[in-house]
């Protein structure tokens, strides 16, 4: 069985553009980069990333998930993945998100919790560290007690 976790995409907007985000209709992204939070803890586990590469890259035009669109859409690209292998982080990523003063894209990727967005604005490496650093500290801690 693959590895199941959290994990992190960054996606890079080169200009900005807008995108029909399925049911949650048209959404307007600015330049700039994006923290998508989510997770696999389903039979492909982690294997839900390259999934992710391959919509980015245009190898796989099923949208499934919110990030979908926004990984499929012209000006954008996957940057980097950010993965917490065998931890159920995803909504205190997207607490840590907020709490370093990111901008939520209201409801994305957010249909199954209480959370705001799953998807957040990154202004700054700043506000990108605080919030990868306080839930991989917090989350470290609690696999050592």
């Amino acid at each position: 069985m693959a590895d199941l976790g959290s994990y992190v995409l960054f996606v890079e907007c080169g200009s900005p553009i807008a995108v029909d985000v399925g049911a949650l209709g048209e959404r307007e992204f600015l330049p700039g980069t994006y923290a998508y939070v989510g997770s696999a803890f389903g039979p492909g586990g982690l294997s839900r990333v390259e999934r992710h590469r391959r919509v980015a890259v245009g190898d796989h035009n099923v949208r499934h998930w919110h990030i979908d669109y926004l990984l499929g859409a012209h000006g954008t690209h996957l940057s980097e993945v950010e993965p917490f292998p065998d931890r159920d982080v995803e909504c205190a990523l997207a607490t840590a998100f907020a709490d370093a003063g990111c901008q939520p894209v209201d409801s994305f990727g957010a249909s199954d919790c209480d959370c705001v967005s799953h998807l957040w604005r990154v202004d700054n490496d700043v506000q990108r560290t605080t919030a990868i650093r306080s839930v991989a500290s917090d989350s470290d801690r609690l696999h050592s007690e």
